[in-house]
């Protein structure tokens, strides 16, 4: 399986922005990656913390 190119961190750093108020269009810019990729994280790992995310991986 292919490795991705964020970690955890970054994306959790990423949904923070987000829910802070931030666009996903601008945050995608930004970072490089696609907007199905931002909403299928955000579904996946919104509402969690660091210490969740390590134990769903």
């Amino acid at each position: 399986m292919r490795k991705s190119r964020y970690t955890d961190s970054q994306i959790l750093a990423l949904i923070k922005q987000n829910e802070n108020g931030i666009p996903v269009a601008e945050l995608c810019r930004e970072h490089g990656m696609g907007s199905a990729q931002f909403y299928k994280w955000r579904a996946k790992f919104g509402g969690i913390d660091a210490s969740m995310m390590k134990r769903l991986k």
